[in-house]
């Protein structure tokens, strides 16, 4: 892209927004400038506008995002397919396995839900359609990285804050290289509390009809009643069933 062809205004605004989240749902404009690494005058204009336009509320202090932010992420459900026509083979996944079962795209150092089937909360987070974690401790994450070319993997890494969420996450960059290598020749990936204590999954990769990997879905279990030593034999099956189903459909 040219460089004068870049709203840097519009980039400003769309990084104001992106600083709100879960545990962050009110800010102040020092907060939001930090979070953003912007200066306090482009982030107050940039939270006045979104006031002014109806997409946050302003009590004199914080800053809150409204629902009509929605309306952004409803644009991309409403203009891609995928989460409509990947919901209903969760459901089935979720049901035969009696485990949560969700679907994520790659997003820069993320992965972004966009579909989910939950049988039981086995997060401390409430996980949903738009809800991030970062890919390099995520089974879904790894597939997703694992299925592109080695060295946009590793930039994607290098680009990542690599840190330890408990005393099993895998942070050093070359462990996690390795790591990418074996999910691409067996085909999945299994996380033993890496993201969170207490909390195993597997994912694999979706494919379209022509071979391109288009998303990830897998299946969490609480580590206390099925350890990670039991996932691939216990539900790699019925991803692969999952797996070759999607292909059919997605285009």
């Amino acid at each position: 892209m040219r460089e004068s062809d870049f709203v840097s205004g519009f980039a400003r605004g769309l990084k104001v927004i992106e600083a709100f989240g879960e545990t962050r749902q009110k800010l102040t404009i020092a907060e939001a400038a930090k979070l953003t690494e912007l200066d306090r005058a482009t982030v107050r204009r940039c939270l006045l506008t979104l006031a002014d336009l109806g997409y946050a509320d302003y009590d004199g202090k914080f800053f809150v995002l409204t629902p009509k932010v929605l309306r952004l992420g409803h644009a991309y459900l409403s203009a891609t397919p995928l989460p409509l026509m990947i919901q209903p083979y969760l459901d089935q996944l979720s049901e035969k396995s009696g485990q949560s079962a969700s679907a994520s795209v790659l997003d820069g150092t993320e992965v972004v839900y966009i579909a989910r089937a939950s049988q039981k909360r086995v997060m401390s987070i409430n996980l949903s359609p738009g809800s991030r974690l970062p890919a390099y401790c995520a089974s879904m994450g790894r597939v997703l990285l694992a299925a592109l070319p080695e060295t946009e993997a590793r930039s994607i890494l290098d680009r990542s804050e690599l840190k330890a969420n408990t005393p099993l996450t895998k942070t050093d960059p070359d462990v996690l290289m390795n790591e990418l290598r074996r999910v691409r020749a067996e085909g999945c990936a299994v996380i033993d509390q890496e993201l969170e204590l207490g909390l195993c999954s597997i994912a694999v990769p979706i494919a379209n009809d022509r071979g391109r990997v288009v998303a990830a879905i897998n299946i969490g279990a609480p580590a206390a009643h099925v350890p990670a030593a039991e996932m691939v034999t216990r539900y790699l099956p019925l991803l692969k069933e999952t797996q070759g189903a999607l292909r059919l459909v997605l285009r």
